[in-house]
């Protein structure tokens, strides 16, 4: 093996490890930057030594064995050695054995929570999960959200920061807080996801790298929280989404919108685990939280084979719901997409034009961009050309602002 191929698995182990390594050291330094320094001290020894050894049966072991003879280095040069030792226990001596499965989850699960603390900003929680349970570097991180690499960077060394100070426990909820604190989490993991799905800015339609990730996160917490319907209704959510995606663009990267979209196309495999996601979440009763919600709309997408046979009555009947359940402009201007299927134009600008006035609403392409539409169904081309030309000046995205201007061409006037 090459130096270069050791080198790409050493990068495919640490994608992989990584955050078994950083979850396990937390639970033994109980200090999540110390532990994430020991990780990145042991990924530097290994990069130093396996090109000349070779790659290691169990990577993952090696890894952590490493770090722990680092920890062990780093306490004795602590004032505070003899308490700190005692506090690790006798057997941090010697050779490292891997804990159980069930141990490794516990601290994976433990570290989910930590990094999606709500004492931090959504910024700070989406960089540091992708960080500690993605194995992003700084720059992939960065790049994924257009952002500078010192920025990210700085964000990252803040949330550190800030869990220490907050002194936040290396633990998972009690009972009495586990719902706000999960929801904190699996809205990390869909935010993640949307950037992916639909990007913010840049030159970009879709950041696949991200969907694929976000994916990845969902499937961990649904192991390691199996009797929660929600976890399951947000992996149901994403990856009935993501069987999109090649659909989603053209030749060229340009966006395709879902009714114009070749459903051949669509991941027949991704939609089969959404919808078993989507049955357990189901199985687990109760009635459907919010990603449930989105998830039962996307499967009625998912389940039609063409847009004619898209259940239209069912989407905007599960969009009321989504309102009551969770009031949001964003929810609202959603369903009356929906109610324009189900029940014409009319009924749709309607719905849209009582949304004018929302504060939440007022930069957002989206809104100016539906009733474009609807006022082109309508044949009202010249005010419809004018909501279109807004939306372009309103979105970041540079593809999202190219589909828009062809609408409004397409207005003539």
């Amino acid at each position: 093996m090459t130096t270069s191929d050791t080198h790409r698995a050493i990068e495919a182990v640490w994608r992989v490890e990584s955050a078994r390594l950083i979850a396990g050291l937390t639970r033994i330094v109980r200090d999540l930057g110390i532990a994430e320094e020991l990780a990145q001290d042991a990924l530097v020894a290994a990069l130093e030594k396996w090109p000349e050894s070779g790659v290691p049966d169990n990577p993952g072991a090696w890894l952590m064995a490493t770090a722990k003879h680092r920890a062990i280095d780093l306490i004795r040069r602590n004032e505070t050695y003899a308490r700190k030792l005692a506090l690790l226990g006798h057997d941090l001596e010697t050779e490292w054995q891997a804990p159980e499965p069930a141990a490794i989850e516990d601290d994976l699960l433990r570290l989910v929570f930590v990094a999606c603390h709500p004492v931090l900003s959504t910024q700070a929680r989406v960089a540091l999960t992708l960080r500690l349970l993605g194995g992003l570097t700084t720059g992939e991180i960065a790049r994924a959200f257009l952002a500078s690499e010192p920025a990210v960077a700085q964000r990252i060394v803040r949330a550190k920061r800030t869990l220490a100070t907050a002194e936040v426990p290396f633990e998972v909820p009690g009972s009495d807080e586990l719902a706000t604190r999960l929801s904190s989490v699996l809205e990390v993991i869909y935010l993640v996801f949307n950037e992916g799905y639909a990007a913010t800015a840049g030159d970009d339609w879709m950041r696949p790298a991200l969907c694929d990730e976000a994916m990845r996160l969902g499937r961990v917490l649904a192991t390691l929280m199996p009797k929660e319907p929600e976890v399951h209704g947000l992996v149901a959510l994403i990856e009935l989404q993501a069987s999109r995606a090649a659909a989603r663009t053209g030749p060229s990267g340009e966006p395709v919108l879902l009714l114009d979209q070749d459903r051949g196309r669509w991941d027949h495999l991704l939609i089969r685990r959404g919808l078993a996601a989507l049955t357990r979440a189901e199985e687990l009763g109760g009635a459907y939280g919010p990603y449930a919600l989105q998830a039962a709309i996307a499967a009625c997408h998912a389940r039609a084979h063409t847009p004619e046979a898209t259940d239209w009555p069912r989407i905007a009947a599960l969009y009321a719901t989504l309102a009551e359940r969770v009031p949001s402009p964003v929810v609202e201007l959603n369903r009356a997409v929906a109610v324009t299927m189900a029940e014409g134009p009319e009924a749709g600008l309607r719905l849209v034009d009582a949304l004018s006035s929302e504060p939440a609403l007022r930069e957002y392409h989206l809104l100016p961009s539906v009733r474009g539409d609807l006022l082109f169904r309508l044949g009202r081309l010249a005010e419809a050309r004018a909501e279109f030309e807004r939306a372009a000046g309103l979105t970041r995205n540079g593809r999202e602002r190219v589909l828009l201007l062809q609408r409004a061409a397409e207005c003539g006037c």
